[in-house]
């Protein structure tokens, strides 16, 4: 099972959020935003950080991504943005020129890869000197905290510890995202933690919905339809409240300069 990132079914599985505003405010608090001029997201989805990296204030965003599937929902959630252009590539191989960019961001994306320092080298190549590079992804730590009405994805490792597992498997250690920084000759390595606001549900049956739906969460499509519905059954009586649902994610994010 898992994910299949280039099944049309799956085609807008990443653009039905926005980024929340303590995204944003994080990234402007490390980053000199106004002196930015262009930015590029690798790994980018269906488009939500290109889209709140352009609302902040950077004046040409490129989004690559390696599912043509994905880059068609990710054109189509950014058709009023005319700033926005897409590149079909991959972490390793972008396809794009040399000391290009002063910003590059990767989000929710190196989890999905075990070659790091060819993934940090790609980006290294593509920055500008003195660019930023803004990794953005969960620890082990990160990923296991418990479940309650804030962190929802706590709840998935209760009923399926082998969900738990997989995502032990799939994530890095911050002490070795660093080490692959430095390697590749990263300097002003930084590491910094972020509660993110990832969706407020009015109703509860808009959480559950959300989840039966498996929307932009990739670890639900390791489940069957009948295990998904046992973990929604769990998830409904453990959460009292049916209104203002707070979903939150913990995340690391490691900032490095070229």
């Amino acid at each position: 099972m898992g994910i299949n990132f280039h099944n049309d079914e799956n085609r807008n599985s990443y653009t039905t959020r926005d980024a929340d505003s303590s995204w944003k405010q994080t990234i402007n608090n490390i980053v000199d935003i106004k002196k930015i001029t262009n930015a590029l997201d690798i790994g980018c989805g269906g488009g939500i950080y290109l889209k709140a990296l352009s609302d902040m204030g950077i004046p040409s965003v490129t989004g690559v991504d390696f599912s043509k599937v994905i880059l068609e929902g990710a054109r189509e959630n950014c058709k009023d943005y005319p700033n926005i252009t897409f590149k079909y590539g991959n972490a390793f191989d972008t396809g794009l020129e040399n000391s290009s960019f002063q910003l590059i961001l990767e989000r929710a994306l190196i989890h999905h890869l075990d070659d790091l320092y060819s993934c940090f080298k790609e980006a290294y190549r593509l920055l500008e000197e003195n660019g930023i590079f803004i990794i953005q992804d969960r620890t082990p730590e990160d990923c296991l905290l418990q479940g309650d009405r804030n962190h929802i994805r706590g709840y998935f490792f209760e009923v399926f510890p082998r969900l738990a597992e997989k995502e032990m498997n799939r994530r890095h250690d911050s002490s070795h995202v660093i080490e692959k920084l430095k390697d590749v000759g990263f300097k002003e390595v930084e590491e910094i933690k972020l509660w993110e606001t990832r969706k407020v549900y009015e109703t509860k049956e808009q959480l559950l919905n959300d989840l039966l739906n498996r929307t932009g969460r990739s670890i639900l499509h390791e489940l069957n339809d009948d295990e998904l519905n046992l973990l929604i059954e769990h998830i409904d009586h453990s959460l009292a409240i049916d209104t203002d649902i707070i979903e939150k994610d913990r995340w690391t994010i490691w900032k490095a300069v070229k």
